[in-house]
């Protein structure tokens, strides 16, 4: 898949105020400060398209980028971020449920993780949150560069060990890097596939 056209569409306080055009909508989610917005805008080739920043919690609000006038990418609020207070919390958490359990425009959520961390309860309590509620998903690792490929690869066998008490059937995982654009084509080469069997 070549994306074309990609271009930013609006910013939801609620799954209710989210586009109702019917495209399809893959989600990308995962702990703050894990390269979410630089991995977006790897995959469109738009740089700046999806705000970096510096300071985790950056994105606090759902946004739509539309690709190709077919599709969009949907930015999430990183979670796992200590540094806000409970109420901003637990408003985040609100959002973030009742887009994943009323959005039927959303086909699959690419949840992002470090490559060079451990696994972390966090990261797999909200895997197991989309399982449970039967939200397709993929487990994206990021930063690949930065690491050795040996250590990226003893996460994802961790990871891979840890599901495989809950999960019969693990999710796909991909291994990308914003850095040197590695894991692009299989990320677009998935969706596309995906788009086909719509």
């Amino acid at each position: 898949m070549t994306i074309e056209k990609a271009q930013f569409v609006t910013s939801s306080p609620d799954y209710r105020r989210c586009p109702i055009d019917g495209k399809p909508e893959y989600a990308f989610i995962g702990r703050s400060n894990v390269g979410k917005s630089s991995l977006i805008n790897m995959l469109t080739g738009v740089k700046g398209l999806a705000k970096t920043s510096g300071r985790p919690g950056k994105t606090q609000l759902i946004n739509h980028f539309l690709i190709n006038d077919q599709w969009y990418i949907v930015d999430l609020p990183g979670y796992g971020y200590a540094r806000i207070s409970r109420a901003m919390r637990q408003q985040w958490e609100t959002m973030m449920r009742g887009y994943f359990l009323n959005r039927t425009q959303l086909i699959n959520v690419y949840v992002l993780i470090d490559s060079r961390i451990p696994p972390q309860q966090i990261d797999v309590d909200f895997i197991n949150f989309l399982g449970v509620n039967g939200i397709p998903l993929s487990i994206v690792y990021t930063k690949t560069d930065k690491g050795s490929q040996r250590d990226t690869m003893k996460t994802a066998s961790q990871m891979r060990q840890i599901l495989s008490e809950q999960w019969e059937e693990l999710p796909p995982m991909f291994f990308t890097s914003a850095a040197n654009g590695h894991g692009k084509n299989e990320l677009l080469a998935d969706i596309e596939r995906i788009n086909n069997t719509l």
